[in-house]
C-alpha cells in the first residue's frame, strides 16, 4: 500500500480480498478495482529521483491513470479547465441541471446508451427551443453524472450555458433574462419531458406504461443565477468533469464490517450526513 494518507478506497478494496473475484462483476469493473487497488504501489513500478546537491533519493510509485481513481484525476481536471478558459465568451454564464425521474432508473441499468443518449439530445433540444423563442442559436457545455452524493443512481446533466447567442443575421446578442434566470424553469421542464419521450420513441422504445408514468411527473430543470465572472464558470464545472463516484476525503472509516462515508443531503438543506 502507498504511504499517502488518501488510500481509503484502495483499503476498502484490499479488505474485500478474494471476495471481489467471487462477485460476478463485469470485466471492466474488476479491472477498475484492480487499478485503484494497485495505484501508486510497487505493483505498477516506479521511478527514482535524486537530488544533485545532497544525493537524497526519493522513490515514487506510478499511478494507475484510471478515470475512476480518486488519486489520478487532479491534473486532468487542471488541464481541462485551462483548455475551456481559452473558449470563454464575453457574456455571463448560467448553470442548468437536467435531472431524470427515478422511474427511469431500471431502464438506466438495462439500456444506459438509450437513456443517456436521449438525455443529451433532449437537454440540447430544450435549450435550442427556448433560445429560438428569442430568435437566438444557443450553445452549452454539459457533463453527465450518474450518481448522487449517497452513491445512489441519480442521472443528471450539469450544463453551463452562455447568456447570449447568435441571431438570424449572425450577430452576437445577449439574452435579457428576467429575474436573473436564463429561462422559466417550469416551462423548460415541460419541454424537456416532451423532448425526452420523443427521443425514446424515435429509438423505437414504446413501453406505454412507463411513458404514461413519465407524463404524470413534473420534470425538474434546476437553474441557478448567473456566475460572478466567466472564469468562475469553468472553475465550477471543473469540479464535475473528472469527479469520481467517491473521493478518499469522504471516507471516514473502513473495517471488515463495511465502509462509512460522508455525503451532503441536498434535500435536507445541504446538511452533511454519514452513511455506512
Amino acid at each position: 500500500m502507498p504511504n499517502a494518507p488518501t488510500a481509503q478506497v484502495a483499503t476498502a478494496i484490499d479488505l474485500l480480498g478474494n471476495e471481489v473475484g467471487q462477485m460476478n462483476l463485469p470485466v471492466h469493473v474488476l479491472k477498475t478495482l484492480r487499478a485503484i487497488q494497485q495505484c501508486r504501489t510497487s505493483a505498477l513500478g516506479g521511478h527514482v529521483d535524486a537530488c544533485n546537491s545532497c544525493g537524497t533519493l526519493h522513490i515514487s510509485y506510478n499511478s494507475c491513470r484510471n478515470r475512476h481513481c480518486p488519486q489520478c484525476q487532479g491534473h486532468k481536471r487542471v488541464q481541462w479547465i485551462q483548455k475551456r478558459e481559452a473558449e470563454l465568451l464575453p457574456t455571463v454564464y448560467y448553470h442548468v441541471v437536467f435531472t431524470l425521474p427515478a422511474e427511469l432508473n431500471p431502464l438506466c441499468l438495462e439500456s444506459p446508451r438509450l437513456v443517456y443518449g436521449a438525455l443529451f439530445e433532449s437537454a440540447w433540444q430544450t435549450l435550442q427551443k427556448m433560445g429560438a423563442a428569442k430568435n437566438l442559436q444557443l450553445g452549452m457545455i454539459c457533463i453527465l453524472h450518474t450518481w448522487g452524493q449517497n452513491l445512489s443512481l441519480h442521472p443528471h446533466l450539469h450544463c453551463i450555458v452562455p447568456g447570449a447567442g447568435i441571431d438570424a443575421k449572425g450577430n452576437w446578442q445577449k439574452i435579457d433574462a428576467k429575474d436573473k434566470f436564463l429561462f422559466p424553469v417550469k416551462a423548460m421542464g415541460k419541454i424537456y419531458r416532451a423532448k425526452y419521450v420523443a427521443s425514446l420513441r424515435k429509438q423505437n422504445y414504446n413501453d406505454k406504461a412507463l411513458i404514461e408514468t413519465l407524463f404524470l411527473k413534473n420534470w425538474v430543470v434546476y437553474a441557478k443565477r448567473p456566475f460572478g465572472n466567466p472564469s468562475s464558470v469553468i472553475e465550477y464545472l471543473g469540479r464535475y468533469t473528472h469527479k469520481v463516484a467517491i473521493s478518499n476525503q469522504r471516507i471516514k472509516a473502513v473495517n471488515k464490517d463495511g465502509v462509512t462515508f460522508q455525503y451532503k443531503d441536498y434535500k435536507g438543506q445541504g446538511i452533511q450526513k454519514k452513511c455506512g
